[in-house]
């Protein structure tokens, strides 16, 4: 017995002194201050850093379109950046003139009787909020937080949590795009419409997005809940709950990623729109407590945990246990507006080590392939060794907009946060796995997202979008100097020969 409490006491000496070293370790990292080259560039990965000709940080239009057209008579070429948290080199091009839009951030106008919304591109989704919510209104379609720019959001035609809209590009009624010539077009679906499905989604390569007029809607109170799943229950739990019902605003679960039982628990969310005779409904008191954005909290301490999920197993399995603790009360119901359940924590995304880096990867397969697919990535991730640190899954819909859609059919959306090594080593075995999990999803007929790292092969870009090539010849069409560039279009295209 005394053995067996000594035993138990080193186990709790150790783990102490662990968390005491990790804990003196994030305490100094956030005091680092980065200095260095500002002309060196690179996106939230820091993957593949590119130096660049100079950067442009333009608050007015007039700047944007005289740097565009020096750009043409230096023979430069532009890339253009937001919040860079595109992560396959779609921000930024080596020698290029950089337009940093972080600046070109006003919100132009707000219609609430049309539910019409004008901003310049530069605006984050955290600005857009702010605006609406005096309105009470919200956005129909954002991602999963609120930090990006809302040109950088276009360019990736990203999707959110709402089952009921597909991607972006559903909500948006028209746009102004700065072309490589100078000059600036309207573009809708009745003005310059073949644009219209390029350029969003287009990762920057035809031009720069100024301004967009965007669809919102209402800023709804919702009824939050949680529930315990098998995923293999999923597809079913899709068809029955939450495909077509009006009354879901926001949807989405979490695997869990905890070594010995990967993916062995599932936990479903789900915000349904709170009627005003619902018992339920807040008083005005409540209802105007409730309808204030609320901020952040317990970043630091949020950030603390996820470093120890990153470094050790047993931190992983420390975050997942908490984490039950949230998601387990079945019975509890949380009642929140719109705005604020979209404002989910962000300290994920903000990470910074010279040693190691978070990315992120995103798989879209049919819904009824969901079970196979999770089963082959679990084997996958097991079988290579990766530090998976959270994954998601959000419904997408069935969608016909955009050149490069990534669901041509209802799909399941797995979105993988991973942490590994910036070694050589490190990159490469990221780079072994990413492959393998692409021809996996690729044989349950799915996709990939195409705003994540460039580490596919040229032959599993095009068994997964089969239009790309097509795609880069409409590039060439529009752009015919390629005088917009970046990392990710001198990736993948092929010589016109």
């Amino acid at each position: 017995m005394k053995s067996k409490d000594q035993q138990r006491l080193r186990f709790v000496v150790v783990i102490c002194c662990a968390i005491a070293m990790y804990g003196l370790a994030f305490s100094l990292s956030l005091y680092r201050n980065h200095t260095g080259d500002e002309l060196l560039i690179h996106d939230v990965s820091r993957l593949f850093p590119e130096r660049v000709e100079d950067i442009i940080k333009g608050r007015e239009e007039e700047a944007l379109v005289k740097a565009v057209r020096q750009a043409k008579e230096d023979h430069l070429k532009i890339s253009i950046a937001g919040a860079r948290h595109s992560q396959g080199g779609h921000a930024f091009y080596r020698d290029s003139l950089l337009l940093d839009m972080t600046d070109f951030d006003e919100i132009l106008s707000i219609d609430p009787e049309r539910k019409l919304m004008t901003v310049q591109s530069g605006v984050t989704w955290a600005e857009v909020q702010n605006a609406l919510n005096r309105y009470g209104l919200a956005v129909k379609v954002m991602q999963s937080s609120n930090i990006f720019t809302i040109g950088g959001s276009l360019s990736s035609n990203v999707h959110g949590r709402d089952p009921r809209y597909g991607p972006l590009i559903d909500t948006v009624e028209s746009f102004r795009l700065l072309t490589a010539e100078g000059e600036i077009k309207n573009v809708s679906r009745s003005e310059n419409k073949e644009l219209f499905e390029l350029v969003i989604g287009g990762f920057g390569l035809f031009g720069v997005i100024l301004d967009v007029t965007l669809e919102v809607t209402d800023n709804e109170l919702y009824a939050g809940t949680t529930e315990k799943l098998d995923y293999e229950e999923y597809p079913a739990y899709i068809e029955k709950h939450i495909k077509d019902a009006e009354d879901v605003g926001l949807h989405f679960a979490r695997l869990s990623a905890t070594p010995g039982s990967l993916f062995e628990d599932m936990y479903v969310t789900t915000y349904r729109t709170l009627a005003p005779d619902d018992e339920r409904y807040p008083d005005s008191t409540q209802l105007e407590e409730l309808s204030l954005l609320q901020e952040e909290t317990h970043v630091r301490r949020d950030k603390f945990f996820l470093g120890l999920a990153r470094n050790f197993d047993w931190g992983k399995r420390l975050v997942w246990d908490l984490q039950q603790r949230l998601y387990a009360n079945e019975d509890a119901v949380e009642i929140v507006s719109r705005n604020n359940a979209m404002r989910p924590p962000v300290a994920f995304l903000e990470y910074d080590s010279d040693n190691n880096t978070d990315i992120l990867q995103e798989y879209f397969v049919p819904t009824a392939q969901f079970p196979r697919f999770v089963g082959e990535l679990k084997e996958i991730i097991e079988e290579e060794e990766l530090n998976v640190l959270n994954v998601t899954v959000r419904y997408t819909p069935k969608h016909a907009e955009g050149f490069l859609r990534y669901s041509n059919e209802d799909t399941l959306a797995l979105v993988l946060l991973i942490n590994h090594s910036l070694s050589d080593e490190g990159i490469e075995q990221v780079r072994a796995a990413t492959q393998r999990v692409v021809e996996a999803v690729l044989a349950c007929q799915g996709t990939y997202y195409l705003t994540y790292q460039s580490f596919p092969t040229q032959e599993q870009i095009r068994a997964a979008y089969p239009e790309i090539d097509a795609f880069f010849a409409e590039k060439r069409k529009y752009d015919p100097e390629e005088r917009f560039m970046n990392h990710f279009y001198e990736e993948y295209r092929r010589d016109e020969s």
